[in-house]
């Protein structure tokens, strides 16, 4: 698979409201240790439309995987324009790095939100144009990604489509392989 798009929770829905939460740092590794898997087996972008959580932070592990020599590239496809504009005024800098920063940074739609169906022409568009998805989502509570997990299942029934699952199991696996690194841990 040359082309993977990264979805899962927002930030909220995990209950992380700042940057700082230890917890990000379990989902960031949790992120690169899939991206590498990934990369390892050819691939080459990572897609994502810039949202808050999950997204926010692939994009970020991605750009630390490009600091450490791997050739992987960003495309950031929002919706529509200016998704962040209701959003913190930090979330809103984030933003504008990670859009900045991205190999390729594109709307669906040109203008601001004017429905729901914006978001349902991202996840179709997003599912057209990779080979494969990893979410980031526990299946008894999927929360907002289900939307999307839904519409790449009735792609996967079409033809060949990856979806891969980062599940609250591989999260425990995340913070169990931070702790062990603690000198007091093995005390």
């Amino acid at each position: 698979m040359k082309t993977a798009v990264f979805t899962g929770y927002k930030s909220y829905e995990l209950g992380i409201y700042q940057d700082q939460d230890p917890k990000v740092g379990y989902i960031k590794l949790a992120l690169k240790k899939r991206l590498l898997a990934l990369i390892e087996e050819g691939l080459e972008w990572v897609l994502i439309s810039g949202q808050l959580g999950v997204e926010m932070w692939t994009g970020q592990s991605v750009f630390e995987l490009q600091e450490e020599g791997y050739e992987i590239q960003l495309g950031v496809i929002p919706p529509f324009e200016n998704q962040e504009s209701r959003w913190s005024e930090g979330q809103q800098l984030a933003y504008e790095e990670l859009c900045a920063r991205a190999d390729f940074f594109e709307p669906i739609y040109k203008g601001e939100y004017k429905g729901p169906y914006q978001f349902t022409a991202r996840d179709k568009w997003l599912i057209e144009k990779s080979g494969g998805c990893v979410i980031l989502m526990d299946e008894e509570y999927p929360g907002s990604c289900q939307y999307f997990h839904r519409e790449a299942l009735k792609k996967a029934e079409i033809q060949a489509y990856a979806i891969m699952l980062i599940t609250p199991f591989d999260l425990d696996e995340a913070v169990q392989e931070i702790e062990m690194q603690n000198p007091d841990f093995w005390s």
